[in-house]
């Protein structure tokens, strides 16, 4: 009888010290690995983002002035059918393609109305036809609209709550 609780007596203190120095502080804790930033797909086309609008309307331009003029006769129709794009708050990377537009295009998403100044923005050019870039950014909740000046497309909605 001494025998085992000699030995159970042995295992407990065992663990106790094993216990002991393996404990951690706070700062010592293993750092977990951040999560990858969430890929948005957008592609450009003539004078639209596909992604946002109702359809492909297959619009053939040449240049901005194309798309100021097929703005002006389509935009109040198409905009009932944008599809407001709603996402979470965090880490995002806007893969952005130009699919078929012969010139340099653009991408730039920014806060919605006044919230323009506080909230997050991202923009860049450089995409010319064929070509895919990445815009980073992490989104804080609010309105959001996303175009590109150069194409020009309209202001998209984006929410983010």
């Amino acid at each position: 009888m001494k025998k085992i609780l000699l030995v159970s007596g042995s295992l407990l203190i065992s663990w106790f010290l094993v216990g002991c120095n393996n404990s951690q502080t706070a700062s010592e804790q293993p750092v977990s690995q951040e999560e990858e930033p969430q890929v948005i797909q957008l592609t450009q086309t003539g004078c639209q983002f596909l992604e946002t609008e109702s359809k492909d309307y297959q619009f053939t331009t040449q240049s901005e002035q194309d798309c100021q003029s097929l703005n002006s006769d389509t935009l109040v129709k198409r905009q009932s059918g944008f599809k407001p794009l709603s996402l979470k708050p965090g880490d995002y990377i806007f893969r952005v393609t130009n699919r078929d537009v012969p010139y340099e295009l653009g991408f730039y998403l920014r806060g919605e109305g006044v919230n323009q100044v506080t909230l997050p923005k991202v923009s860049g050019g450089g995409l010319t036809q064929g070509t895919t870039q990445d815009y980073r950014v992490t989104l804080r909740p609010g309105k959001y609209v996303f175009s590109c000046p150069l194409n020009p497309t309209p202001d998209y909605p984006l929410v983010v709550q």
